[in-house]
């Protein structure tokens, strides 16, 4: 057949595919965490409304899933699974055959008729078209098609670059990075899908593409496709390795903010990119001015991550940027190609292959590690990453600093090489608890300009006439934590804490979803009201924040944006936010390991339990974290990690490191996977670990130990001194 006889039904498919979706409403899904899961909103009259789940089913849900390129319908949601919507409700009593092409062309009652209410409106959850699996993010992994039936591994001489770009931008997650042909561990072993994808790259979605016939060479699951996305990307450099750093949200690129852009946030993008590892900070302006936006976000990366996705992030309280204030780097661009272990030297422990380094398997990297990349300093045991027990990772393993001679100048230099801006208090005599191995550093004496903690003058490396009683602490101005001033902790005052000082929340543009987020993260439900407080007259003390402004698509307090940090926020006593949140903190039996209130508040010891053995030092390993028990994965689960574990629960040596829920599948969250422990640790959350559940883990995968009934020491008891964030605040200003 001629080129002729292959462009007329394309034409005509296109001709009869505009005619049936001939004034069809726009369609969206909301607040389900991807573009094909959450709740059904059209577009009519200019106007986004949402559907009554009246008569909803699987058949109405398929025309959604088929409309918006998502492949097959999974499930259909009654009751606002998703939440209730805003607006109107325009559709109601919608019945579809499943074969239509849009929505509003199945029969319902008529737009803008029904008796329903926002607590009914439908949702939907589709298998997607394309999905990426296998890799350590949602960006990258093995390119998987949905055909309607099942998920296909994809040919890789069926997969271009166009089609990549296609991808990673249906996927929210930026640029395509690289494509390999070669599949890694982990390749389906089952279909594949070998039709060329002929994408020009520039379709909203991969289904828009063309498909050329299946390809002529033999496509077995090992020559599956793997793809690489980024959301963060250089550009305006002469090389690929130098640029103005710009960041992919939501469908646009911006660049990033410099304010709070740091070396180890640098070296973490460079290696990313396989630029090595970064040289050089360079203002802002270095490389042109952007376009779009200027995000933000605020990463607070140690600097052994794999990608900037893995660091903590924050927009709360961020000062306005401008782009001759935008973030920059010059990596060092010398990378050879290999198959090994990326850092050489002392690295923290990385993911699951590395011996002691930050990932293995085929990627970029620097021969070898400038020496300042074989230390790391952190804050441990504390409140949040910004204030803690100062440890330094040196020699495999990390160890503490004793605080004789300490002062504010030495934690400053601690503050800043962590991004944590500056030094508020300086505590000593182990104020957050008691660390375990090498006593590194003794008789530090900065002067607050050194780069490094290990660049103060000191006492010689590892030499000491400490102990642990004497660990050196931390608290850094970008420590933040949340309280509702009540003795219930679940109503009150909203304060947040900041620059060492509580202060109130200004109610100024405050939305339902902010009052959402703020109970979530303290632990009280997701749901809460708004109290209106009468009175006028000043503010006593600080009050930090005004127009906390959280939507939908933010996924906690801290990632909301807000005016800058200000104790002058509010005026009036009327003006402070008093919240009342539905739920209460859940009560713990006082037994060892469960009586947590909340997990600010705990000891390690307190952070973990044994559910469902024999005795107190066997059963389901539980995790307290954000208000709620949740289980780990047993992904890589061996002894070592069982090992750290038994000595956090108080008890005797590794008996058995048990997987596939040995002792019944738990419930709530999955903190943590791919735990990997050296065994020398004091703590499961000191480990190297994803943390959270990816997606990638059930309940039927949880661990269990079984540990030696005898304990080697004594469980940590709680001292006076000992740091309690939020509800025992004057416990820690006593101390501190």
């Amino acid at each position: 057949m001629g080129t002729e006889g292959l462009l007329w039904p394309r034409v005509l498919w296109l001709l009869l595919g505009l005619q049936l979706c001939r004034g069809a409403a726009e369609l969206r899904l909301v607040n389900g965490g991807s573009r094909c899961a959450g709740r059904v909103e059209v577009e009519h009259e200019g106007q986004w409304g949402t559907v009554c789940a009246d008569e909803w089913d699987l058949k109405d849900a398929a025309v959604v899933c088929k409309q918006l390129g998502c492949g097959s319908a999974v499930r259909a949601f009654w009751n606002a699974h998703f939440g209730a919507g805003s607006g109107p409700i325009w559709l109601d009593d919608v019945r579809c055959r499943g074969s239509e092409p849009a929505l509003s062309n199945c029969t319902h009652r008529g737009w803008g008729e029904h008796d329903c209410d926002h607590d009914e409106d439908a949702g939907v959850s589709c298998s997607g078209f394309v999905r990426l699996v296998g890799g350590d993010n949602d960006c990258s992994g093995h390119v998987e098609i949905h055909d309607g039936e099942k998920w296909k591994s994809v040919c890789a001489s069926a997969f271009g670059a166009r089609a990549a770009a296609v991808v990673c931008r249906e996927l929210q997650c930026g640029a395509a990075l690289n494509i390999q042909g070669a599949a890694r561990d982990g390749a389906s072993a089952g279909a594949m899908w070998d039709r060329e994808l002929q994408c020009a790259g520039n379709e909203p979605f991969l289904q828009f593409c063309p498909r050329g016939p299946s390809c002529d060479q033999l496509c077995t699951p090992r020559a599956a496709t793997w793809l690489n996305c980024t959301r963060f990307r250089l550009v305006n450099g002469s090389t690929a390795c130098e640029g103005r750093v710009e960041l992919h949200v939501q469908g646009t690129w911006g660049s990033l903010c410099a304010s709070r852009w740091h070396l180890s946030d640098a070296h973490v993008l460079c290696g990313h990119l396989g630029c090595g590892f970064a040289v050089s900070l360079p203002r802002g302006g270095s490389f042109g001015r952007g376009t779009g936006p200027v995000w933000r976000d605020s990463f607070r990366c140690s600097g052994t991550e794999a990608h900037l996705g893995q660091c903590p992030v924050t927009v709360l309280g961020a000062s306005p940027c401008s782009h001759e204030d935008a973030a920059a780097v010059v990596c060092s661009a010398g990378v050879v190609e290999d198959v090994g272990v990326v850092c050489q030297g002392e690295c923290p422990h990385g993911p699951p292959g590395a011996q002691g380094g930050w990932a293995a398997g085929p990627r970029r990297h620097l021969g070898s590690v400038p020496a300042a990349g074989s230390r790391r300093v952190r804050l441990a045991n504390g409140p949040g990453r910004c204030a803690g027990r100062v440890e330094i990772y040196s020699q495999g393993s990390w160890g503490s600093v004793c605080d004789d001679g300490r002062d504010l100048p030495d934690a400053a230099v601690v503050c800043r090489q962590l991004g944590c801006g500056g030094a508020v208090r300086a505590p000593g005599s182990a104020a957050f608890g008691e660390g375990s191995g090498h006593i590194w550093l003794d008789g530090v004496n900065c002067s607050g300009a050194e780069a490094a903690l290990w660049d103060c003058p000191a006492g010689p490396w590892g030499r000491h006439d400490c102990g642990h009683k004497e660990d050196a602490g931390a608290v850094c101005s970008e420590f933040t934590a949340l309280r509702l001033e009540n003795s219930d902790g679940c109503s009150g005052r909203l304060q947040v804490f900041y620059n060492g000082t509580w202060g109130s929340v200004c109610s100024n543009s405050m939305t339902p979803k902010t009052v959402s987020l703020a109970c979530e993260e303290l632990g009280c439900g997701k749901e809460g009201t708004l109290e209106i407080q009468g009175p006028r007259g000043r503010v006593s003390g600080a009050a930090w924040l005004d127009r906390v402004e959280c939507e939908e698509r933010h996924g906690s307090f801290w990632l909301c944006p807000s005016d800058p940090w200000n104790p002058r926020s509010c005026d009036e006593l009327r003006d402070v936010t008093h919240i009342t949140c539905r739920g209460t903190r859940p009560k713990m039996t006082p037994t060892p390991g469960s009586a947590c209130p909340n997990a600010t508040s705990c000891t390690d010891r307190e952070r973990i339990r044994a559910v469902g053995g024999e005795d107190d030092c066997s059963g389901r390993v539980e995790l307290w974290h954000r208000g709620s028990w949740g289980t780990v994965c047993d992904d890589t689960w061996d002894v070592r990690d069982a090992e750290v574990a038994c000595r956090q629960l108080g008890c005797g040596p590794a008996v058995a490191a048990l997987p596939e829920a040995a002792f019944g599948e738990g419930t709530g969250p999955i903190w943590l996977e791919q735990v990997e422990c050296r065994g020398t640790e004091a703590a499961l959350q000191h480990c190297w670990a994803w943390p959270r559940d990816r997606g990638l883990c059930r309940h039927k995968e949880d661990v269990a130990v079984r540990c030696a009934a005898a304990p080697r020491t004594a469980a940590p008891t709680p001292r006076a001194g000992d740091v309690s964030f939020p509800s025992a605040t004057s416990l820690l200003e006593a101390r501190l």
